[in-house]
């Protein structure tokens, strides 16, 4: 992959169209395999359960709505669907991350090394045993950043009128930004850059890395292409990091 992009190769429009590419490539189609199983195991559980419980959570949340409002309800319903869709599928993405997160690692590892030629020092299953508790720390990390500002904005939720029309959409954009940053982590950590190193360096090309977060989420909320988007955004996240970012924090 040419380091040397144009404009329109840098947008997370690109980098994610990229994913859908990279992920079927020969040689890197057997690192897909387990993240692809587990989210569809967890994804697709999680997805048919919660058809059987929105009969019961919205008209729970509805009642939230003042009576001088009743007469938007017609509008308000579906809003509250949304942010009840969108509020599921990135916690139950979330702990499929987490159950994932070595196999997109050494996704990430193996791709990297497809793109440039130059396998990282420390890699292959031996080393992902090996590096599994610094793993884990740092999906606690994420975890421990995302958690008050995602409860924030669940509590916009309650407030009557405001909630159920602004909620969502500021959950969509929170979404696309930690969805941005859940996968775009995956090569910042194969090279031990620090998870706050990792964040300044997205925030640089913000607007590019919502776009590529957005996608994610809302391939997330399509049934059948949601079981696949794991392994593809790890890709095209992937992608994006040897573009991007490699020139200035690999260790190679």
């Amino acid at each position: 992959m040419n380091p040397h992009h144009s404009p329109a190769r840098s947008q997370g429009i690109h980098y994610f169209s990229e994913g859908w590419r990279l992920v079927r490539l020969p040689g890197i189609r057997r690192f897909v395999i387990v993240p692809l199983l587990l989210n569809i195991v967890l994804m697709g559980g999680a997805f048919i359960w919660l058809f059987w419980q929105l009969g019961k959570w919205v008209p729970a949340l509805m009642t939230l709505i003042p009576g001088w409002l009743q007469w938007l309800s017609y509008l308000l319903w579906p809003l509250c669907v949304i942010s009840i869709v969108l509020v599921f599928s990135y916690f139950f993405s979330t702990v499929a991350n987490w159950i994932a997160a070595p196999f997109c690692g050494l996704l990430a590892e193996q791709l990297e090394a497809r793109l440039t030629g130059k396998p990282l020092p420390d890699s292959g299953w031996a080393a992902l045993v090996r590096d599994l508790p610094r793993i884990m720390k740092r999906e606690w990390q994420k975890f421990v950043w995302y958690l008050p500002r995602a409860l924030g904005l669940l509590l916009l939720h309650v407030i009557p009128g405001f909630g159920q029309t602004v909620a969502p959409l500021l959950w969509f954009l929170f979404s696309a930004w930690m969805l941005s940053i859940q996968y775009c982590d995956y090569p910042f950590d194969n090279h031990k850059v620090s998870f706050q190193q990792m964040r300044q360096a997205l925030k640089q090309h913000k607007t590019d890395n919502m776009q590529f977060g957005a996608l994610v989420s809302l391939f997330t909320l399509v049934p059948i292409l949601n079981l696949a988007i794991m392994p593809v955004a790890v890709c095209g996240a992937t992608a994006m990091w040897v573009d991007r970012y490699r020139g200035q924090y690999s260790r190679q």
